[in-house]
């Protein structure tokens, strides 16, 4: 029997091969949040008071819109596997639902990983300059890493549930909205105030002002760790919608 280890590890390769082979989808999801954060600063940062420079301010939106657009197409290529007779094959060599998924949610990891590091190197050209020590910085790069792994798996949960790729992509069109109702882009202050409970109770809120306290070395008080709670309980969900789905697929 494939172990798991083996078999995820080979999977997430594969996902990761076919990534490279589509330049044109590979250079949308990399550039696309650099240019929005750029536009954020450039266009709009002058007119934004957040109380410090504007790409201090934005920063963390923008990391976690870059996870929403690789998130993407973890949706779609998940979709795609369960479209295109791949999944047959992969049964009958006694690799299960497990490692399949896995597969795709590592490669989505290591999409999203190289992604957010092309941003915090844009952004520290322009102008961002964090605070955070060694300790800080290590809790803002893991608390994002399960951030990334939470909507990763929801993007293949929701992969599963589209007929089509196409369909996936537009369900996952939820996820890149997500960041615009919080405190990614303007202080949760200056929004109308029906929209305040949302955007201060949504999960991304709290992942946000935790990255942003822990990489400008500001007190983050109990942000991390509802943000680590958001972010268990939407993988927990998320890996059982997804086994669900898998088995009611492959039937």
């Amino acid at each position: 029997m494939t172990t798991l280890p083996v078999s995820a590890f080979a999977l997430a390769g594969r996902s990761l091969r076919i990534s490279s082979r589509r330049p044109d989808a590979l250079i949308v999801a990399l550039m696309l949040p650099v240019m929005l954060m750029l536009i954020f600063v450039y266009f709009f940062g002058g007119a934004i008071d957040t109380g410090t420079t504007y790409v201090t301010y934005v920063v963390p939106g923008a990391m976690l819109l870059c996870a929403g657009f690789g998130a993407a197409s973890t949706a779609v290529s998940v979709s795609e596997d369960m479209t295109n007779g791949i999944i047959d094959r992969f049964r009958s060599l006694d690799v299960g639902a497990v490692p399949i998924l896995a597969g795709h949610v590592a490669a989505s990891v290591v999409r999203n990983l190289i992604s957010t590091t092309l941003v915090l190197a844009v952004a520290l050209a322009i102008g961002f300059r964090p605070q955070a020590g060694p300790t800080a910085f290590l809790g803002a790069a893991g608390l994002l890493l399960a951030y990334i792994t939470a909507i990763s798996w929801l993007a293949a949960a929701l992969g599963l549930l589209a007929k089509s790729p196409e369909a996936a992509g537009g369900f996952t069109f939820l996820m890149m909205f997500l960041p615009y109702p919080s405190s990614a882009f303007v202080p949760i202050e200056t929004m109308p105030g029906w929209l305040h409970g949302f955007a201060d109770h949504q999960p991304l809120t709290p992942v946000i002002e935790s990255l942003r306290a822990l990489l400008l070395a500001q007190p983050a008080g109990d942000a991390p760790w509802i943000a680590l709670t958001w972010c268990a309980g939407i993988t927990a969900v998320a890996v059982t919608l997804a086994g669900a789905l898998f088995r009611n697929r492959t039937r």
